[in-house]
């Protein structure tokens, strides 16, 4: 039996999934939020950990690195060897793709896709086989050219955040010039009118 963790803020939406993919004979699903994730994985210690990571209410969290927190949770007694990590993205928003691909994610599945193509790569994943859908690829491709460094993607998060650049630039212990400098090669990268159009393209890509 696969035991299964769905993550999803959306209560009515994780709710719907976990009751589809419970009706496989092999599979049994439980689901949470975003908030209780660590927690849940740590208890359940699933086979599979399914993440939106494509959803408004997963792009701070999964900036912060928790993707890799809950898988870390799941494997921590060791009793089921490593939790194997799927993740549902939509291949026009590359940021979500390349987080997942730092998590180390095992899985991949396009948020359109049939659901018996996401039942299949559940499967996969619980063998510890990759599993990338067909229709993700060009998104990979877009995800290894995000043309901003980790540092510029962290300056860019605070000011799409609404913080200023003396705000920015006390959170980082940097010059404000230093800053402006950073903003200034950001908006020259995505190719924006300005600082707030920079933060547009970007959050439409996915990337913070």
């Amino acid at each position: 039996m696969i035991r299964l963790l769905l993550v999803h803020d959306s209560g009515l939406l994780r709710s719907a999934l976990a009751s589809l993919l419970g009706t496989e004979p092999d599979i049994e699903a439980a689901a949470c939020s975003w908030r209780d994730a660590r927690s849940r994985a740590r208890s359940l210690q699933p086979h599979v950990c399914v993440v939106d990571a494509d959803c408004p209410a997963s792009d701070r969290v999964a900036r912060k690195g928790e993707l890799g927190k809950i898988v870390a949770s799941a494997s921590a007694s060791g009793e089921n060897g490593d939790c194997g990590l799927l993740v549902l993205v939509n291949a026009e928003r590359p940021g979500p793709l390349r987080r997942a691909h730092e998590a180390r994610a095992l899985g991949y599945v396009d948020k359109d896709a049939p659901p018996q193509r996401l039942i299949e790569a559940i499967r996969q994943v619980a063998r510890k086989e990759r599993y990338v859908d067909e229709a993700l690829g060009y998104g990979f491709l877009q995800a290894a050219e995000i043309p901003l460094t980790q540092r510029e993607l962290g300056v860019l998060s605070l000011a799409a955040d609404g913080a200023s650049i003396p705000e920015i630039a006390r959170t980082l212990h940097l010059s404000t010039g230093t800053i402006r400098n950073y903003l200034a090669s950001i908006t020259r990268k995505t190719g924006a009118r300005n600082r707030v159009d920079a933060i547009r393209i970007s959050q439409g890509a996915g990337w913070v």
